[in-house]
């Protein structure tokens, strides 16, 4: 890579995130960075951006060899889009990086996840990202198996980019005590959560007459074929290191073609 390579670093879990500092030194070897980070936890936002008359707070936090530190009030993906309106004078950077996240990405979770939501933003403006994630929640989380395995990851994926525009990486590790059984390329898996929102009691808190409280959290029902090992969240749990690659485009292909035979008639 270029001296000059300029990549952008985002997450979801706010700029004081262990995994986001962990994330910065991995790549400080491969080019001059430039962390855009939500102020705070932006968890499950998915591709949500910051839209209309909403006034957003932004800060340059501080610079250092190599790397440049901002936060901004808003969503992962508007970290991606203020960083190409304001940032990056010609709307562009080499790369863009997301994590690492604090907590799973593989399976439908991706559908919900800051972090590829950011990837994925990235992705439409052409540029190619990466998302990476520990299978693991908390704020002293061991990051010593992502820093071992992900520079190797990375060069290889640098070094193998397609011409083709639109794609991102979703890479999840799996837990820290989890032995590392290989790398494998897969496919999302399936799966849906039940029991999410709990009642949630708040001491001293008022709240309106006829209103309740909830929590959401819930538990993750697998739904995937137990036989498919390929699922991003069936390899995470063989202890694999799960590659899968995204793009924006949401089409349904199969039924696309199903749905133009049925439609193709004469009015």
């Amino acid at each position: 890579m270029p001296a000059d390579f300029k990549i952008l670093i985002i997450n979801d879990d706010g700029y004081n995130a262990k995994g986001l500092r962990e994330l910065v030194e991995i790549m400080r070897p491969y080019g001059t960075l430039t962390i855009v980070s939500p102020k705070t936890h932006q968890s499950g936002m998915s591709v949500a951006v910051s839209i209309g008359d909403r006034v957003i707070a932004y800060k340059k936090i501080k610079e250092e060899e190599g790397a440049t530190w901002h936060y901004l009030d808003a969503s992962p993906a508007s970290c991606v889009k203020f960083a190409l309106d304001q940032i990056y004078p010609d709307r562009k950077c080499d790369l863009v990086v997301c994590g690492i996240n604090h907590g799973s990405n593989a399976a439908v979770a991706a559908n919900y996840s800051g972090t590829m939501g950011a990837a994925e933003e990235a992705a439409i403006n052409g540029i190619p990202s990466i998302g990476v994630s520990l299978c693991e929640y908390g704020d002293d989380i061991n990051f010593s198996k992502v820093k071992r395995y992900f520079p190797s990851i990375f060069e290889r994926l640098m070094n193998n980019m397609p011409e083709r525009k639109g794609i991102s990486y979703n890479i999840n590790f799996p837990p820290s005590d989890v032995p590392v059984a290989g790398v494998k390329v897969c496919h999302s898996g399936y799966g849906y959560w039940i029991e999410e929102f709990e009642p949630w009691m708040v001491p001293g808190r008022s709240t309106e007459e006829g209103e309740r409280l909830f929590v959401m959290r819930g538990r993750f029902v697998d739904g995937h074929p137990a036989e498919d090992r390929l699922a991003d969240h069936h390899a995470i749990e063989d202890g694999f290191i799960s590659i899968t690659p995204q793009t924006f485009d949401r089409t349904d292909h199969k039924e696309a073609e199903r749905l133009s035979r049925i439609m193709d008639v004469e009015f």
